[in-house]
């Protein structure tokens, strides 16, 4: 059985050529939708296309280019530099004076350019010599300056789903002249999902699987085996210094805090194999112990600490199950963030109002002159009195009576609460006594 199909990957030959043949994203080329209206109405705008790789970003842009026959030049973010764009501004300026037309500036990653390399395309996107088309996988608005984005409009892709994937499957082992059509495959259904599994909604992932499948396979049906061993490993989607890595943090936490101790430890996983510092997910545990579980549970920032001290002993895989267990912790413990409330109210005050200086009676006397001009005079020594408090003043003058904390119903914060509210009838008692 030939199999050679020259030396153009699977994946590029397949890139569709035309919109029927673009399988996914509706929600831009669905009847009525953004993409669907300039293509009817021909009037063509600057874009960023922001999605997962393999959604389509690059092809959507080729083929708008196509159809309305305009001069689309690329070039990639990671190997051009401000040299290279002065030279293709150049070119589509001229283009522009010679035929009336703008050209297309497609940037590939346009997220890896700096400020300065993004500010270069202003006045050319202004005057209306280019056009604009951007590819990123990062979210724009950290990534793109301000005044390039608002003169561009933001189409965002989803990873493709099972439908669009395995359409492409179908489409790549019919098609006898891109496609791998002439070697007369079938593919196991079983083998078909395992592919799409592991694609993650990027087409590009879903074509190279297959070619190497093919590459593998004895006969002409593809089964689980070959696919399995194409695939080797799952890479997943992650990037520690881009949006991913804060997404998926974020879904931890939120799923902690909304005590799902299932989704918590997906989430857990999905950050663990997808290479992130456990460390780092320590820290976080570390974090979430104080400030949504708090004072209901004291005993988590202890179990999150102790957590972060077993991973640093005994290192990957062994370490995580302690990370494991924290999460499962922290996730099952009630929740309370009145300490984090409260801490909030504290800085607020401090960062809004006069530091008046400290009371003379709360400060040290630790030299006679200090002692001779008020420090610590009428301070009064809890362990002095019989029940181990006093009625004494303690915040600043601006801020008498001041209630940061106000402790909830859940966990240990239940008798706190009882606590407090005891301390506090006592020194009301205290206060009314010294009146009488």
């Amino acid at each position: 059985m030939e199999r050679k199909e020259g030396h153009t990957p699977l994946a590029e030959r397949m890139r569709p050529r035309s919109f029927d043949q673009f399988y996914g994203q509706e929600h831009l080329l669905g009847r009525g939708k953004i993409l669907s209206e300039l293509i009817e109405s021909g009037h063509l705008v600057s874009l960023i296309f922001w999605g997962p790789p393999g959604s389509g970003k690059t092809t959507l842009g080729t083929m708008l280019a196509r159809h309305f026959d305009v001069p689309c030049l690329f070039f990639s973010a990671v190997l051009s530099g401000i040299k290279e764009v002065k030279e293709v501004m150049a070119q589509a300026e001229s283009h522009k004076k010679m035929f009336g037309k703008p050209s297309i500036i497609f940037i590939d990653e346009i997220h890896r350019f700096n400020k300065a390399q993004q500010g270069a395309f202003l006045p050319y996107v202004e005057r209306g010599d280019i056009i604009l088309f951007g590819s990123t996988t990062e979210n724009p608005s950290f990534e793109i300056i301000a005044p390039l984005l608002s003169r561009t409009k933001v189409l965002i892709l989803h990873p493709l789903n099972e439908e669009a994937l395995a359409r492409i499957i179908d489409e790549a082992l019919s098609d006898p002249e891109r496609g791998l059509g002439r070697l007369e495959l079938s593919i196991d259904p079983q083998a078909r999902q395992l592919i799409i599994d592991y694609a993650n909604g990027d087409a590009r992932r879903v074509l190279n699987t297959l070619e190497i499948a093919v590459s593998l396979a004895r006969s002409s049906s593809l089964g689980v085996p070959e696919i399995q061993e194409a695939l080797q490993k799952r890479t997943l989607l992650y990037d520690k210094s881009g949006e991913e890595h804060f997404n998926l943090i974020s879904a931890l936490h939120k799923s902690l805090r909304n005590s799902d101790a299932d989704a918590s430890l997906y989430w857990l996983a999905r950050m663990i194999l997808a290479g992130e510092d456990p460390l780092y997910i320590a820290r976080r545990l570390v974090r979430f112990a104080s400030e949504d579980i708090g004072l209901a549970d004291p005993q988590a920032l202890s179990v999150a600490l102790m957590a972060k001290d077993a991973y640093d002993f005994l290192g990957s895989p062994e370490g995580e199950l302690a990370l494991a267990e924290a999460v499962i912790y922290m996730a099952s413990a009630p929740k309370s963030n009145r300490a984090y409330v409260a801490f909030s109210k504290a800085m607020k005050d401090v960062e809004e109002n006069p530091c008046e200086p400290v009371p003379l009676h709360l400060r040290n006397p630790v030299t006679p002159l200090m002692k001779d001009i008020g420090y610590g005079k009428d301070y009064a020594y809890a362990h002095d009195f019989e029940f181990g408090t006093t009625d004494m003043e303690t915040f600043p003058e601006n801020l008498k009576g001041r209630k940061y904390y106000k402790p909830g119903d859940m966990g240990l914060e239940k008798e706190i609460k009882k606590r407090l509210e005891w301390w506090q009838s006592l020194k009301e008692k205290l206060r009314s006594q010294k009146k009488a």
